[in-house]
C-alpha cells in the first residue's frame, strides 16, 4: 500500500470517496467490532510509524481539542498563568454545552507545525487521531470527519477498506492476511 502524505491531495480524494466511506461505514456497523478493533489497531501501528506528524500539524490547524479540567491547570501552568489569567485568553464554551475549548483555530500553541507546550498539551491532543482506542466502529462519524484532515486516519481509513470490504478472506479471521 501506497501511504498518501500530501494533505492537499488528501483532502482532494476524501471529497471524492465521501459517499463511499459513509457506505463503508455502513459496512463497519454490521461487522465485529472486536475484530475491526484489532485491525484497526494494527493498522494504526504501521502506517503511524511512517507518517511524520510535524511534517503536518493539520490537526492543530483544523480541530479544536475538548479542554478538562486538568489541561487548562497544566496549560495555565506551563505558560505560568493563573487558571483564570488563561480561560481569559485561550478559552471558549463550546456550543451545546460540550465542554470548553480553545477561542480559534489554528490552536494559539502552533508554530510551524509544531507545538510550543508539547509538553502541557491537552489530553485530546495527547490522544489524537484516536485510532489505538476501543470500539473503533462506535466514532465512525468522527473518523469520516478526520479522513481530510489526517494523513494517518485517511491511510488507515483506506487501508480498512481495502483489508475487510468485500474481502472473503475476512469471514475467516484467525486467518487473516495482515500483510
Amino acid at each position: 500500500m501506497i501511504i498518501e502524505t500530501d494533505i492537499n491531495e488528501i483532502r482532494r480524494i476524501a471529497k471524492l470517496k465521501e459517499d463511499e466511506n459513509w457506505e463503508f461505514r455502513s459496512f463497519l456497523k454490521g461487522c465485529d467490532w472486536g475484530k475491526i478493533d484489532v485491525i484497526v489497531h494494527k493498522l494504526y501501528r504501521n502506517i503511524s510509524s511512517e507518517i511524520d506528524c510535524k511534517t503536518c500539524g493539520n490537526c492543530c490547524k483544523k480541530v479544536l481539542p475538548v479542554l478538562n479540567q486538568k489541561d487548562v491547570e497544566r496549560l495555565a501552568n506551563g505558560l505560568k498563568l493563573s487558571v483564570d489569567a488563561f480561560k481569559d485568553k485561550y478559552i471558549v464554551e463550546r456550543e451545546n454545552n460540550e465542554g470548553i475549548t480553545f477561542n480559534k483555530k489554528p490552536c494559539p500553541f502552533l508554530n510551524n507545525n509544531l507545538c510550543t507546550q508539547y509538553k502541557y498539551r491537552p489530553e485530546d491532543c495527547r490522544s489524537y487521531p484516536h485510532l489505538h482506542k476501543k470500539d473503533f466502529s462506535s466514532r465512525l462519524i468522527n473518523v469520516i470527519e478526520n479522513t481530510s484532515i489526517c494523513p494517518i486516519v485517511f491511510n488507515v481509513y483506506e487501508a480498512l477498506k481495502e483489508k475487510v470490504w468485500n474481502n472473503p478472506e475476512f469471514d475467516d479471521f484467525d486467518d487473516f492476511d495482515w500483510d
